[in-house]
Parts: structure tokens; sequence; C-alpha cells
């Protein structure tokens, strides 16, 4: 029997950025969906509940930051990642307060597979899971 792997989301919305995205994220994970804005994102958080979403914070929609409280406040076993070009000290802090597990730089994208597999180990430590 094969390791489940992880159930991940991907939202942002330049084309590009979100197929790059979930072609490195397919290595380790899978990857259950891809959306463009906020509104899709909700929908495909309740209908996968995956173990991790990569979410961008400029969604058209629902901005990602509402969309990382909202997420976080119906689904607090769910982590997110947030995955911005925008790398201000303050938009990092402003995506923890919102219920961000991660804040991880497009322009480091290396930084989102060890991202992702911290909070994997967050989730099996709180699940009993490995």
């Amino acid at each position: 029997m094969s390791p489940r792997r992880t159930r991940v989301v991907v939202a942002d919305d330049h084309a590009a950025v979100m197929k790059a995205t979930c072609r490195l994220l397919s290595v380790e994970c899978e990857v259950v969906a891809s959306v463009a804005d906020g509104g899709a994102l909700l929908e495909a958080v309740q209908r996968f509940q995956p173990d991790v979403i990569v979410l961008d914070v400029n969604l058209p929609g629902v901005h990602g930051l509402e969309a990382c409280r909202r997420i976080t406040q119906v689904y607090p076993q769910i982590k997110i990642i947030m995955f911005t070009a925008m790398s201000e000290q303050d938009v990092g802090e402003q995506s923890f307060a919102a219920g961000a597990s991660a804040f991880v730089s497009k322009l480091a994208a290396g930084g989102l597979l060890s991202a992702i597999n911290a909070c994997v180990a967050d989730i099996e430590r709180a699940t009993g899971r490995s």
C-alpha cells in the first residue's frame, strides 16, 4: 500500500504561474484542483477538502487574505500557504493574522515544497497520521 499523497488546491490568477506551480507540486502531491479566483477557491475547498492550499494573495473576486480567513474559520485543519510575489513584511504579517501556516515568495518558489512538507508534518502530529 503506497502512502497517501498530500491533497493540494492551487489558487492563482496568473495562468502560467498556476501551471508551473501545479507541475512542481505534482511530483510529490496530488493537486486536486487549480482555480483562478477567490470564489472558485471557496467552492473547491468545500468540494475537495484538501490538506493544503497554495494561495496567491491577490485574487479576483474574494481577495486571498479574506479567503484565508474564511477557510481557516470553517476548516481549521486545512493548512494554507500564502504564495505571492509580494515580499513586504506587512503582507506576511497579514497572512499569518488571517490564519496562514506559511508565507512563501514566488521569487523563491523552491521553498514551496519545504513549506508543504512542514504543513504535512503538522497535520500528522495533530492527527497521529503518518
